[in-house]
């Protein structure tokens, strides 16, 4: 059965709060702040910022901070949402300030509707309306992917792309596909580590999440007899009320399964979030779904593994908006005294969507799952290197660790 585990490789080295909120650039303009919640004034990690009526939108960082570049000539509104909150529409004009606050949503009993099939019929129908409930046609998309992986709390890789996306139909079988359109890199590997940690797949194995597109794969919950539902708590997403379904594994399988929610619109079943994360009870066994290569004598123990795709409606249809995927996991050498633990972090959020010129992605093009992407995009070198595209706020942490590294470079 394929997975949608981002492989990593293992390698032995050889030696054995910005101001001001609104700027303007060439023909955008630049919106940058962070998002709270207005009751307990913590930051709102993951939020969606998009422009209504398009496909233009970004995510905030887990710190809560965002930026988005919108044209000049653009629809003169941002739309701020996020899971159980009330979804905040702001002209640009009304973007006086640095910080969002966002409602805790109230959720309204009363609407609820009972399912008789209880939990486990919930999932199936969200299963069986996938194809009223997602795009019949191919699209092209645009996306910011951003790679990064730390020893204990150092960061000693940090990659990131601008990406196309080939989006092919709900109802195709065929695989999307992904091309790098721009990229960048920064490495900081001592000469004294030992350990050159790699991850395979990137954008190409992060839209292999994509529940709905491929229900069979990985996760493979349309398997009912896997898995147990259950009824959990509810949720409103764009300010709908969703359904929150838990799953858990019912079997000992030969391939660890895993633990999630499943997010689905109560009125037409769509699936509009999903968390998940695979069960570690057998570590040898979850080892063997990410490492792809690793010396003999190297000990790897996946310590957490999280998921999480969201969706964004439009015009009837719900659309791919933000995947991520964290990993932890600890490397402990035979025969020496010191181990490492490690933490990956990829994610992926949908800058735009074109329903015009919708063309394959030429095969030459094409990033595929077996590739890495920070082999085949150039080192750090320029402060303005995006330009007028969208992309993830990076962290505090992040943006200080690509300053390092470029001083380091320069």
């Amino acid at each position: 059965m394929k997975t949608f585990a981002s492989r990593i490789f293992l390698l032995a080295l050889l030696f054995i709060t910005a101001q001001p909120v609104l700027r303007s650039q060439s023909n955008v303009i630049v919106i940058s702040g962070v998002i709270k919640d207005a009751q307990s004034k913590e930051r709102v990690a993951n939020a969606a910022i998009s422009l209504p009526g398009t496909g233009v939108g970004t995510v905030s960082n887990s710190d809560g901070e965002f930026i988005i570049k919108v044209s000049k000539n653009a629809i003169p509104k941002i739309v701020f949402s996020h899971i159980s909150y009330v979804t905040k529409e702001l002209t640009i004009e009304d973007l006086n300030t640095q910080t969002i606050l966002l409602e805790p949503q109230v959720l309204q009993l009363c609407d609820i509707t009972a399912i008789p099939s209880g939990a486990l019929g919930i999932v199936k129908l969200a299963f069986e309306k996938i194809k009223q409930n997602y795009g019949e046609a191919p699209v092209m998309m645009k996306g910011f992917y951003r790679e990064s992986i730390r020893q204990r709390r150092d960061y000693i890789s940090i990659t990131e792309a601008l990406i196309d996306i080939y989006k092919t139909p709900y109802t195709d079988k065929a695989f999307d596909q992904v091309a790098i359109n721009k990229g960048r890199k920064g490495q900081n590997i001592k000469k004294v580590d030992t350990l050159n940690v790699l991850l395979q797949g990137g954008p190409a194995v992060l839209l292999l999440i994509d529940v709905p597109k491929n229900p069979s794969m990985g996760i493979n919950l349309i398997d009912w007899d896997k898995y147990k539902f259950k009824y959990g708590d509810l949720a409103t997403i764009d300010e709908k009320l969703n359904y929150v379904i838990n799953f858990e594994p019912a079997i000992r399988s030969v391939e660890p399964l895993y633990f999630g929610k499943l997010f689905i619109q109560q009125d037409n079943f769509a699936i509009t979030r999903a968390e998940f994360n695979l069960d570690l009870i057998d570590e040898d066994k979850a080892a063997e779904m990410f490492i792809q290569k690793k010396p003999s004598n190297l000990l790897f123990v996946p310590l957490e593994t999280n998921y999480l795709v969201t969706f964004k409606p439009y015009e009837g249809k719900y659309y791919l908006n933000y995947v991520r995927i964290d990993l932890k996991f600890k490397s402990d050498w035979k025969r020496r005294l010191f181990k490492n633990n490690y933490t990956i972090i990829s994610e992926m959020a949908i800058t735009d969507r074109l329903e015009n010129n919708v063309v394959k992605i030429k095969t030459g093009n094409r990033f595929k799952t077996n590739m890495v992407m920070n082999k085949e995009v150039a080192a750090f070198y320029d402060s303005q290197f995006w330009g007028d595209q969208n992309i993830i706020e990076p962290e505090e942490s992040i943006e200080n660790a690509i300053k390092r590294i470029t001083r380091k470079m320069n």
